[in-house]
């Protein structure tokens, strides 16, 4: 994602969130004592994701807000809003259910804010246990890819001290079987494959990428991991489509046509308007050129061809 497509969604989250807190009848946001907090605890929400064991924390929390510890200035309050936001945590869009801050744009999915500190047996990654991590693994001038969607792992995820495995928290809620609701039959998660996904095709967003992949027991339906997480980011039940990330081949070819009137304009500086413009004159004279001879060499087939057929 760009960072103004993640500004601007933000940003509506945020006026979306004042609207929610000015309207509200909710208690207030006050950090609540030791006490309550301790009684409250029952009433904090739950995440199950899908491990067994798994070792639950929660954090200091009242029976409608928390203070999590990578946001802990300030409490956040859960809520629900239509509204498409970018989470803190994992950096990765979500929409309805969230935990948001009244002071200021600090979201996190509802899975980010409740997330365990460690996973057991995870049927994704079921031979080691999985740690969680508030900051990315740093690999060099690439982000890390989640092994699961294959997107870049930007913040929050559960990675594997035995091994190079990691995930999005939102990948982890993800198991070997599901339903997906545009489809009638039982999903099952494919093994691992290299490359495009083995050349399957999406049957939600009719495209090949890299990641895992889902597919029906009874027809040929294919669904991409990363296709499959709207179901659990809120993003599905909302009706919103994941904004497409912007071509870098297109924005490379932006930054280098830049570069060239940089470049030229530079010259006509440098050397004065009147061999600058020679140099233009020059460069366009010389596109016309090759456009004359090339149309010389199609006339000239034409009449060839058109000899030997007589």
């Amino acid at each position: 994602m760009t960072r103004s497509s993640s500004s601007s969604a933000n940003a509506a989250a945020a006026a979306a969130l004042r609207r929610a807190y000015s309207s509200a009848s909710s208690p207030s946001l006050a950090p609540a004592n030791a006490n309550a907090n301790a009684n409250a605890n029952a009433k904090l929400p739950s995440v199950e994701f899908p491990s067994s064991p798994q070792t639950q924390a929660q954090p200091a929390a009242s029976a409608d807000q928390l203070i999590h510890y990578t946001h802990s200035k300030h409490p956040i309050a859960q809520i629900t809003l239509p509204d498409l936001f970018v989470c803190s945590g994992c950096k990765e869009y979500g929409a309805g259910k969230r935990f948001a801050c009244q002071e200021c744009d600090f979201q996190l999915h509802e899975f980010c804010a409740l997330s365990p500190p460690l996973l057991k047996s995870h049927p994704l990654h079921g031979q080691h246990h999985l740690v969680f991590h508030s900051r990315p693994k740093q690999a060099g001038i690439t982000w890390p890819k989640c092994d699961v969607c294959g997107k870049s792992s930007k913040g929050f995820t559960f990675r594997c001290r035995a091994c190079s495995f990691q995930m999005h928290p939102c990948c982890a809620m993800l198991s070997t079987e599901m339903t997906f609701p545009v489809h009638p039959h039982p999903l099952k998660l494919l093994p691992p494959v290299i490359g495009e996904a083995a050349g399957f095709l999406c049957g939600e967003c009719k495209r090949k990428r890299s990641g895992r992949v889902y597919h029906c027991t009874v027809c040929d339906y294919h669904l991409h991991a990363v296709c499959a997480k709207s179901t659990i980011n809120g993003l599905h039940e909302n009706g919103i489509k994941v904004p497409d990330k912007p071509s870098m081949l297109g924005t490379a070819a932006r930054l280098a046509t830049q570069v060239v009137i940089e470049f030229i304009g530079g010259l006509v500086e440098g050397f004065g308007e009147g061999v600058g413009e020679v140099l233009i004159q020059n460069v366009v004279r010389g596109r016309g050129s090759r456009r004359r001879r090339n149309r010389t060499r199609s006339t000239t087939t034409t009449a060839t061809t058109t000899t030997t057929g007589g």
